[in-house]
């Protein structure tokens, strides 16, 4: 199998591109400097020139509040390179997998949501990456594709949540982290595993759900952080309101994963799980 993968020097990229190289998959990383994906010559002539069997395409603009501030740049990055991508991908016959967000529904549920669950993104972030989706759902038939969403992704060597909170933990504290906002830490490792597995075990095309198993708020993923680096840091639970940020935020983004389960025979592990590998990973946890 030879991958393709855009955005390949982010965190979710470079998980990717070693977990197809740990099987022996010929595996070719790509960046912003080789593959602008808002230029679409350079993604075709990225594409083309590799000839790959399968394109991960990771490659996104993902700062949600800068999104908001420049939604004509967003749509440009995340809706209009996405459609670059796709058109690319389906000029030489290659599967494609994109990776869309949690941030496509309004955050109004009250269950975990299901694929196939009407969308209605309330950011411009979020507004962007359904552009993306739907030029991959306009994919002919027999053309293989995924859009795959996920949620609240950390993983070694990136900007993230928990990153962001073990310096501001180690600093002292004490931390205010807003507390009505639930959804699904996803770990970079295991969800490039997912991606993988797609192809490999000749997934439907449309749109999947792919995040570790379980569900927490913010607050309760922050103290989980602190307990685990073994930390007296006191943890505040705020509001979104309180935090004031630009783009507003779903409140509840849990998505429904099961059927990756069915396709893979078991669930992503726990988020906890990850947790602690990943802080393992980046040399975070205590010596016992």
């Amino acid at each position: 199998m030879r991958v393709l993968v855009t955005g390949a020097g982010g965190q979710l990229g470079r998980a990717v591109v070693a977990a197809a190289s740990q099987r022996r998959w010929d595996a070719v990383g790509l960046d912003h400097a080789r593959c602008p994906i808002e230029d679409a010559d350079a993604v075709r002539a990225a594409i083309a020139g590799a000839r790959p069997d399968f394109v991960v395409h990771c490659a996104a603009w993902t700062d949600v509040d800068g999104c908001e501030a420049d939604p004509a740049l967003a749509d440009r990055i995340n809706g209009h390179g996405t459609a670059h991508v796709a058109e690319a991908c389906r000029s030489i016959g290659c599967a494609l997998a994109y990776l869309s967000t949690d941030y496509v529904f309004d955050g109004r549920g009250k269950r975990p949501y299901r694929e196939d669950d009407p969308v209605a993104p309330v950011s411009a972030y979020g507004r962007s990456k359904r552009l993306g989706e739907e030029a991959v759902l306009r994919a002919p038939r027999g053309t293989r594709f995924w859009c795959v969403r996920t949620s609240w992704v950390f993983g070694p060597g990136g900007k993230n949540f928990p990153s962001a909170i073990v310096a501001r933990a180690r600093a002292g504290g004490p931390l205010r982290v807003v507390d009505d906002q639930r959804g699904c830490p996803t770990y970079t490792h295991d969800l490039a595993e997912a991606l993988l597995d797609l192809p490999v075990r000749d997934a439907a095309s449309g749109i999947w759900h792919a995040c570790n198993e379980g569900a927490v708020s913010w607050h309760g993923f922050a103290s989980a952080i602190v307990r685990a680096l073994r930390l007296d840091v006191r943890v505040d639970a705020i509001s979104s309101a309180e935090l004031a940020r630009k783009a507003p935020r779903p409140a509840w983004s849990v998505l429904d994963c099961t059927a990756l389960t069915r396709l893979r025979g078991a669930p992503l592990p726990p988020w906890q799980d990850a947790l602690l590998r990943y802080l393992a990973a980046e040399g975070q946890l205590p010596v016992p």
